[in-house]
């Protein structure tokens, strides 16, 4: 019988120990499945970079860079803006795809404004008076020209019918422009994208480019960018026009040329922002006067001439060539290639030869 009493007690006392090791298993934690696996091993999702497909888009005819494909339809306007000291600043003028200057008399330069993608500007000018032969140059890329007046040398070429144009001074184009009293006249005149666009409606000017119309300009792309290999090197631009005295300097970082005058940055007063731009060609044209009472100059816009293309910090001599009125200007290296602009805004400066030797490239 104490055998008996014996035996169950052991039987017992292995149960309450088996137990004991079951609960002490079923408290330990359980190992997760990567615990044992170095951490340079463990798998990562592959997240692949994103690819710009431009859908929507294509190439800017004046800037070769990529735009909203209808507003690549949209003919540009070309606009005449002041360029003295009492007008600064100027007005939506860094939104120009395309600028060209001009000495005109006194020694003052006037500047031409190209824009395309112009209907959401709020202010634009000052706009002052045509000289003829900024009529050619808004030829050549379709645009319609607006200006406030003009030399009486350009009546003859703005009412025919070789450019379509809106004057601000005469017949119902004043109605496209306004006042901006807190400036003294003739420096005041101002005009907006809404009314650049409603004027050519208006007068009935077509909208839009023709169908077969093809760039101004050859570009390269963002990835394949025309850098000069053989060119000098060109950090400072300065032009000889004596009121304004402008200048440019290249930024490296960004890879534009920031425009100064008058012995400050030249501002778009619309953004605060300095003007930039990309290219800068430099033209050299023959030229006289016209009028020497008034000081009216002549340029020649289709003789042809040397020039220099400048862009990405370095320079190289060109030649250019203009068949007539009704052709565009063709640039050409030394080698007799046609240049080939980086995509980006372009400032064409129009140069007299006789005062060519006093502009000057410097490497600082």
């Amino acid at each position: 019988m104490k055998k008996r009493w014996k035996m169950i007690g052991v039987v017992c006392a292995i149960a309450i120990l088996s137990a004991g090791c079951k609960s002490k298993e079923s408290e330990a934690p359980t190992p997760s499945s990567t615990q044992d696996v170095p951490a340079e091993t463990a798998e990562t999702e592959y997240q692949p970079e994103p690819v710009e497909t431009h859908e929507g888009e294509v190439r800017s005819f004046y800037t070769g860079e990529w735009m909203d494909e209808k507003k690549a339809k949209n003919r540009p306007v070309a606009v005449m803006t002041e360029n003295t000291h009492v007008t600064l600043p100027q007005y939506g003028i860094g939104n120009a795809d395309i600028i060209y200057e001009c000495p005109v008399e006194g020694g003052i330069t006037r500047l031409m404004t190209i824009y395309q993608d112009y209907a959401s500007l709020k202010k634009v000018g000052n706009v002052r008076s045509c000289r003829l032969y900024y009529v050619y140059f808004a030829k050549e890329f379709e645009a319609v020209y607006f200006h406030a007046g003009e030399s009486k040398y350009a009546l003859d070429v703005l009412n025919s019918s070789f450019i379509d144009n809106v004057d601000g001074i005469t017949g119902k184009g004043g109605a496209f422009y306004y006042r901006d009293n807190s400036r003294r006249a003739p420096h005041n005149l101002y005009t907006t994208g809404e009314n650049l666009a409603s004027a050519m409606k208006t007068y009935g000017y077509d909208t839009k480019l023709p169908e077969n119309y093809t760039s101004h300009y050859r570009f390269t792309t963002e990835d394949s960018q025309n850098l000069l290999d053989q060119g000098e090197v060109a950090k400072k631009v300065s032009l000889y026009y004596v009121d304004a005295k402008p200048w440019f300097v290249y930024n490296e970082t960004d890879g534009l040329y920031y425009r100064y005058e008058f012995g400050d940055k030249q501002i778009d007063g619309s953004t605060g922002e300095q003007l930039a731009v990309k290219n800068i060609i430099l033209q050299n044209c023959y030229s006289n006067l016209k009028d020497s009472k008034n000081g009216t100059l002549d340029i020649d816009y289709l003789s042809g001439g040397s020039g220099m293309y400048i862009t990405n910090g370095k320079a190289v001599p060109i030649t250019w060539k203009r068949a007539s009125a009704n052709d565009i200007t063709h640039y050409y290296t030394q080698d007799g290639q046609e240049i080939i602009l980086n995509p980006g805004k372009t400032w064409v400066e129009i140069v007299e030869n006789s005062r060519a030797s006093q502009n000057k490239i410097s490497a600082e």
